[in-house]
């Protein structure tokens, strides 16, 4: 039995007439393969329940993601509905009926194990099984959601549990671009793409794949597709890097205006400072990015900068000050007006002048450089956010990306 899982995320089903879209996607398909369909609800239907949940100021519970998970409910009704007069024979499924089994962090549970049985058995007797993304059930019976992206976890999980031929993501644009085509005009569309380069895209502020996708994806070795429900093209697909038989020194630019800096200035330098720091914060669940120390011209302290996502910034800033007396810094300062520019690609692993190139790029364009690091595929620097445009569109040219070079 060849499978194919398909996820169509909130633009892909918006109102009925996208709907029907996606059953006209599914019968060219469904005679080729046995199709499971993951659905994410309507779009804005998850943010409007949120507000709703927010305007009770109520802590993250079982009740909240019973109210969560209500969207997806609808989206794979109508869907099996229109299948169905379609007499393409269709069952929707959400995924307590599965069961997906969930752990009980509620808002952004972990999927434990799916009874990949029941679906099979279900594809034997039906042409499509649809199923509702975001959402599983924990050992107590409890319904719980996957938390945001939770749709693209889930049809990745699916598909690896059934060893599916791959999972095709169906968004609203064609596939992984070379840089942001709101910024970059000529950014290429890239035919393929390896999990890692993917998985940094993505955690630098790409839209097109949830993170834990493509970790799970990486892991299970399945192939992924990103594609637009709105063409007839080909997308992207996400492949091992074994596959790739030419690696693009740098694959594309990407950005993130969703940082804050903090530099503690005046604190001593000597061994378990930074560590002391750290530990506070990541206690309280805060992720350290980009990190640059100096030593100050007395020699005697030291001035550390880091950053964190804008959401973390405050809590930061008052948990850094609620600990003063342990930390002995002398002054305290945030900056959100700052964004991170990254460059990506595989073949930086083998070839030299990439960080020369990108520093260049951004001197010549006056742009400050404010942090760096690396990896092994990938640099970024912090600038000022008021130079991002410029900085992404430069560096997509001094690296060639575009479809005209």
């Amino acid at each position: 039995m060849k499978i194919v899982v398909m996820k169509f995320g909130g633009t892909s089903v918006a109102d009925i007439s996208k709907i029907k879209n996606v059953a006209s996607i599914i019968n060219k398909n469904y005679k080729k393969y046995k199709l499971v369909i993951v659905l994410s609800a309507m779009a804005g239907v998850t943010n409007d329940l949120q507000k709703l949940i927010d305007q009770i100021d109520y802590p993250s519970s079982k009740e909240n993601d019973l109210v969560l998970t209500s969207g997806e409910q609808v989206t794979v009704g109508l869907l099996s509905m229109i299948l169905n007069k379609m007499k393409i024979k269709s069952i929707p499924l959400l995924g307590w009926q599965v069961p997906i089994i969930t752990d009980s962090s509620y808002e952004k549970a972990k999927i434990l194990n799916i009874n990949k049985d029941n679906i099979l058995k279900y594809l034997v007797e039906y042409d499509v099984v649809v199923l509702a993304g975001f959402q599983g059930i924990n050992t107590e019976g409890k319904i719980t959601s996957i938390g945001r992206g939770g749709s693209d976890t889930t049809a990745v999980a699916i598909a690896s549990s059934l060893n599916a031929e791959r999972c095709d993501i169906f968004t609203d644009v064609e596939g992984v671009y070379s840089g942001d085509p709101n910024i970059v005009k000529n950014a290429k569309k890239i035919d393929k793409i390896s999990y890692e380069e993917m998985l940094e895209m993505s955690s630098m502020g790409a839209k097109v794949l949830h993170t834990r996708s493509v970790e799970l994806a990486m892991k299970n070795n399945l192939t992924l597709q990103v594609l637009s429900s709105l063409t007839n093209q080909e997308g992207t697909f996400i492949v091992n890097e074994k596959k790739l038989i030419e690696k693009e020194v740098v694959s594309g630019v990407s950005y993130s205006k969703d940082e804050s800096k903090i530099t503690i200035s005046g604190i001593p330098d000597k061994p378990g400072i930074a560590a002391k720091i750290f530990r506070i914060l990541s206690r309280n669940n805060i992720n350290i990015d980009m990190i640059v120390q100096n030593i100050s011209q007395d020699g005697i302290s030291a001035n550390l900068t880091f950053t964190v996502l804008n959401k973390d910034m405050k809590i930061s800033k008052n948990l850094l000050e609620k600990n003063s007396e342990k930390i002995l810094y002398k002054q305290l300062s945030t900056n959100s007006e700052v964004a991170k520019i990254s460059v990506i690609g595989m073949g930086m692993m083998s070839q030299s002048g990439v960080a020369e190139k990108m520093f260049q790029t951004l001197a010549d364009q006056q742009i400050n450089i404010l942090a760096i690091s690396t990896s092994e595929i990938k640099i970024s620097v912090l600038i000022e956010k008021k130079y991002t445009n410029n900085a992404v569109n430069s560096l997509h040219s001094a690296y060639r990306l575009g479809i005209n070079n």
